[in-house]
């Protein structure tokens, strides 16, 4: 008894210190090998729901009824409008909803899970797409989506919407612009997929918590509608959010507006200074430098469309428009003062150059007569003839050189007349222009913010 209780006895000494891993090791395996209830009941269900399951087929058992998905759309922010190429880009939070017959369990069976995710490329989704998608759909991949036991299923997620926009820019930079964002199936029709609303239409319409509301742009209001789109593919259901929304002009009224009402204030005060002065023609160019300047300027603020030109762009034409004309007319005037002077000196040096020629060569007949006393008496007379003849031709020049003198100051008088009416007349259709100019975009800054 000893001698088999030794071997014993030395074999459970020698193993006494493996039994804690031992230990530790079986209880491992009973812990992998023993089920936790809630995720075999995940796992079960997941697997329960997917194994048969075919993506490619709608998920109705009555192929003629039609698969209703609910939609709605949150928008967040604007992004980036481009009036020269009629594009809008925004960023929406976008949702949709629909049955999914297949989908659906008893949660009473499965440990009372009522919802759970599923990959969304291994379900049937409903080929919804932006109809004014213009460029390449920019969102995060979120690959999932929730089922619950009834089937419904629930898809969102954020997109950055490039789209077309018919844009307009004629009250810039008071305008205000009505986008629309169409969703309809690309292929199925009315009687496969049709569309409804997720939200009620006034709950979407007032609904500006979630957009960003500290950029150029503010959110007025996303109406929605809901159509029927008839081809010759068949009917198609769309429904339809128009995003309305408005500039903020603060920043454009203080770079531009009130800077070019100034500039054409200016240029209408040079309409006080002369005609014939040529300062107003300096002061003129000086204001169509400034004018030019400002212009250059303007271009990179205001949006360049094809469709329509800013009212701010058109005034600003006409007044340059009538500034040039103003500086035509007052350069035509210093010309022709200057012309009319010329020739008043030319008329004057020959007058003068007359005299001097007609008096060089005359000989007093008394002198002639004292010093010669040998001529006989009929030249004495024919010498005095000559001399009245002489002075005769010097009063006729210089009676025709008052006459012609008075009459170059009548027509200058005239022509004086003409242009100062042309300049008055300027000058009134400047002032209709610069108060049609500040009435539109007073009207247009009401009309703004009555909204």
């Amino acid at each position: 008894m000893l001698e088999t209780d030794g071997p014993r006895g030395t074999l459970a000494s020698r193993m006494a210190p493996l039994w804690p891993f031992v230990l530790a090791a079986a209880s491992g395996i009973l812990a992998i090998d023993a089920p936790h209830p809630r995720s075999s009941a995940l796992r079960h269900l997941t697997k329960q729901l997917l194994q048969k399951y075919r993506k490619e087929v709608r998920p109705v058992h009555n192929w003629t009824q039609a698969t209703t998905v609910y939609l709605d759309v949150f928008v967040y922010a604007v992004l980036d409008v481009d009036a020269q190429n009629q594009k809008l880009k925004t960023s929406v939070w976008y949702r949709e909803v629909w049955d999914d017959e297949f989908l659906s369990w008893n949660s009473s069976m499965f440990d009372e899970i009522n919802e759970i995710s599923l990959p969304l490329s291994a379900i049937w989704a409903p080929d919804i797409i932006i109809n004014e998608f213009v460029d390449i759909e920019r969102s995060p991949d979120l690959p999932y989506v929730y089922v619950n036991s009834s089937g419904t299923i629930k898809h969102s997620k954020p997109i950055q919407v490039v789209s077309a926009c018919n844009l307009e820019t004629y009250a810039f930079p008071f305008d205000i612009q009505n986008c629309s964002l169409t969703f309809s199936s690309i292929l199925h029709t009315v009687e496969d997929v049709d569309l409804a609303f997720l939200r009620s239409r006034e709950d979407t319409t007032h609904d500006k918590k979630a957009f960003l509301n500290d950029s150029e742009w503010e959110l007025l209001s996303v109406s929605s509608t809901y159509n029927i789109l008839r081809s010759s593919a068949g009917d198609f259901a769309q429904i339809r959010f128009n995003v309305v929304i408005r500039r903020r002009p603060l920043v454009y009224v203080v770079s531009l507006l009130i800077p070019s009402i100034f500039l054409m204030l200016v240029d209408l005060g040079s309409f006080y200074l002369p005609p014939t002065c040529r300062a107003r023609v300096v002061f003129k160019t000086s204001v169509l430098v400034g004018y030019t300047v400002f212009r250059v300027n303007m271009s990179d603020e205001v949006p360049r469309s094809a469709v329509s030109t800013p009212l701010i762009g058109v005034f600003f034409t006409v007044c340059m428009a009538f500034l040039v004309l103003s500086l035509s007319k007052s350069i035509l005037l210093v010309k022709f003062l200057h012309d009319e002077r010329c020739s008043r000196q030319e008329q004057t040096l020959l007058c003068l150059r007359g005299d001097t020629d007609a008096g060089g060569p005359r000989v007093d007949p008394r002198t002639q007569s004292a010093g010669v006393t040998e001529f006989p008496v009929w030249q004495e007379h024919q010498a005095q003839s000559e001399t009245l003849k002489e002075v005769w031709s010097q009063l006729r020049s210089i009676s025709s050189y008052f006459q012609t003198r008075d009459q170059a100051d009548q027509q200058e008088a005239g022509w004086l007349a003409l242009l100062e009416r042309f300049d008055r007349l300027l000058f009134q259709s400047y002032l209709v222009v610069l108060g049609l100019y500040t009435v539109t975009l007073c009207s247009l800054w009401v009309s703004w913010s009555g909204l």
